[in-house]
């Protein structure tokens, strides 16, 4: 039997990359989407597409429901991935805009993998894949609310993956830098909903930087790669028969990472408010 996972965040970018090259590959894919006309054009392509919202409870039961049902009960992998951010000042960010932004990346992150674990326990195996971010572990200008759920979502991860040991649960982090996907697209809905940047005293720099960053395709981001980038590190992750904790994707991330190790914090600030 082919082996099967469950990869949520699949209506475009990384997920769909993903769910697309691991089925070619061999592997019975479940490619879940937050919004059901996705998981209908994903139907449509041959996948079983169950609807998993994060922040929606009933569907996280009932996605998984669908996966178990239809695999006899058992999971080899989850591939949690799809989050998006809300772009402001944290002067500007209203607390309740960050609950919102935890509950889409961390929270229901987190109910899927608890209800996937007992699974994959009762097997004996499996293996849980993070989609985190080079702003996992360092932060940015305007990106607080996003490199908030983050940093939370690597401590956690961290924390699992030293208390599946011996489980034959292996636990890892994709840790990606800029990729090519509708991320900064999809966050101005919410930036709208949530920033009164005209009622800012940062106005200025808003229309100086955030807005033009946000609504101007200036193509390319430095280093940027296709979401083919992140799906190789994936595959590594997935079928290695010793995966890394962690893996690095993108010029920028190897960077970071050297940086956030390296380099006094004052040094590191200056490097970053040089690439926000």
């Amino acid at each position: 039997m082919s082996k099967s996972i469950l990869i949520t965040g699949c209506s475009s970018g990384i997920g769909l990359d993903a769910a697309r090259t691991l089925r070619e590959r061999g592997w019975r894919v479940f490619a879940s989407c937050r919004q059901q006309k996705d998981c209908d054009r994903l139907r449509a392509e041959g996948f079983d597409a169950p609807r998993i919202d994060y922040t929606d409870q009933a569907s996280i039961d009932t996605g998984l429901a669908e996966v178990l049902a239809a695999t006899g009960g058992t999971l080899n992998a989850l591939f949690n991935n799809g989050a998006h951010g809300i772009p402001g000042a944290v002067e500007d960010l209203p607390t309740d805009a960050l609950r919102v932004n935890f509950e889409a990346n961390f929270f229901g992150w987190h109910e899927l993998t608890r209800q996937v674990i007992p699974v994959m326990r009762g097997q004996g195996y499996g293996r849980i894949i993070q989609c985190s971010s080079v702003l996992g572990f360092v932060t940015l200008r305007w990106r607080a609310s996003y490199v908030a759920t983050k940093y939370a979502l690597e401590a956690l991860t961290d924390t699992l993956r030293l208390e599946m040991d011996g489980t034959g649960i292996d636990v890892v982090l994709l840790e990606p830098g800029p990729i090519t996907t509708l991320i900064r697209q999809n966050s101005i809905p919410h930036f709208e909903r949530w920033i009164d940047w005209k009622a800012s005293p940062r106005r200025t720099l808003y229309e100086n930087a955030l807005i033009k960053r946000l609504y101007e395709d200036r193509g390319p981001d430095t280093f940027e790669l296709p979401p083919s980038a992140v799906t190789a590190k994936l595959i590594h992750a997935l079928e290695a028969p010793r995966p890394r904790p962690r893996y690095y994707v993108t010029t920028a991330t190897y960077i970071m990472g050297w940086a956030r190790r390296l380099l006094p914090t004052r040094a590191l600030d200056r490097l970053l408010r040089k690439a926000a």
